[in-house]
């Protein structure tokens, strides 16, 4: 009885701090929206500018941006979990970033189109191409805007968390260990088996081959050095220029193994090299 409380009472404090951390982040978002529509519609006309003798608060206007805010919101919230699950996990860069972000706004432009119309049919309007476009342009400028504001601070985390505290999970037959990015050194092949070297210099030989890790790994941090050997970018020691053009590559890890002690970097990946370790 007395060791099935505490671990009851540890899944309920973890329950509740996962609760309340998702309810506080969904909370931040629904401030941002709504202080975000309550500016665009003061900004709107001039009698919606608070220092306006006709001022009167611009409520048909709020509402129709909430409406849109939110399915904006939930547009962008659909697409960043998928970015999330299928590349942010491994590595978060710029490129990726760019990708996540024209893509969310072709979505809300498949979106936007359709909705206008329907909304001026019903309202017995008539929808012409030319403001159309313009109402597009400035709902996706606002949108850019929204969507940094709303997914900046969650980026962030998962740049440093793949950078920082990304684990990976080695299998060796039935035996699965769980080492952190910053603790190892490289992975190398030997044999047709592939070890993982960790700082320490302990050696753990895995079930992946040097393929499959290369795709699970993030590449910001880990370089595929040549057929035999992935290393990590902190584990660097020294690098040394030798014959034809080619790199030498000595690690802080100390092993006695030919495949880590002398590194060598063709002629052709050296570029590639220089601009991921620099």
């Amino acid at each position: 009885m007395s060791t099935t409380q505490p671990t009851k009472n540890t899944v309920k404090t973890v329950w509740h701090t996962f609760i309340s951390s998702s309810a506080w982040r969904w909370f931040q978002k629904a401030i941002v929206l709504t202080i975000f529509s309550l500016v665009v519609n003061h900004l709107a006309t001039h009698d919606s500018f608070p220092d306006s003798e006709s001022y009167r608060f611009p409520i048909e206007g709020f509402l129709a941006s909430i409406t849109l805010c939110i399915l904006i919101g939930i547009i962008a919230d659909l697409n960043f979990k998928f970015y999330k699950k299928k590349h942010f996990s491994k590595k978060v860069e710029i490129v990726t970033i760019t990708w996540f972000m024209a893509s969310t706004l072709g979505y809300i432009t498949i979106m936007y189109i359709p909705v206008n119309i329907i909304l001026n049919i019903v309202a017995g309007g008539q929808t012409e191409f030319y403001y159309l476009l313009i109402g597009l342009l400035i709902t996706l400028l606002l949108s850019f805007i929204l969507v940094g504001l709303l997914y900046a601070q969650d980026i962030h985390n998962l740049y440093n968390l793949s950078i920082k505290d990304a684990e990976i999970t080695i299998k060796s037959g039935a035996k699965m260990t769980k080492l952190t990015y910053e603790n190892i050194a490289c992975f190398y092949s030997e044999n047709k088996i592939v070890y993982t070297v960790q700082n320490d210099g302990t050696t753990i030989n895995t079930d992946f081959t040097l393929n499959e890790l290369e795709e699970k790994i993030n590449d910001q941090l880990f370089f595929r050095a040549n057929r035999q050997i992935i290393i990590h970018k902190d584990a660097v020691d020294q690098i040394e220029k030798i014959e034809n053009g080619k790199l030498q590559i000595r690690l802080k890890t100390s092993i006695e193994n030919d495949a880590i002690a002398e590194i060598n970097i063709s002629r052709y990946k050296r570029k590639a090299f220089m601009d991921w370790f620099q």
